[in-house]
């Protein structure tokens, strides 16, 4: 699967920084309801997609993001991960 990084919070929102105490227990959290958000604004993760948080390697500890893994042959799942990446609400109150 592909997958676009969409990030760990709404993009003009605060964020948990990497190194700070229980941070991958935070961020865990912040993207979790980071998901919940982009459902609530894109809807319902068509078939061939997967919203999900990502550890990536970082200086200071793993990086926690939000990302939407999706088939990149199927035409409806392409569309979503793109919508996600576009309309994802850019702050915690929509």
């Amino acid at each position: 699967m592909a997958y676009i990084e969409i990030g760990p919070a709404p993009a003009d929102e605060d964020c948990v920084q990497v190194g700070t105490p229980d941070y991958v227990q935070l961020a865990r959290v912040e993207c979790s309801r980071f998901i919940e958000l982009i459902k609530k604004r894109v809807g319902k993760p068509p078939e061939g997609v997967r919203l999900a948080v990502k550890s990536s390697p970082h200086d200071f500890g793993d990086y926690l993001e939000v990302v939407c893994y999706f088939e990149p042959d199927n035409k409806e799942a392409v569309e979503y991960a793109y919508r996600c990446e576009s309309e994802a609400p850019t702050r915690w109150k929509v």
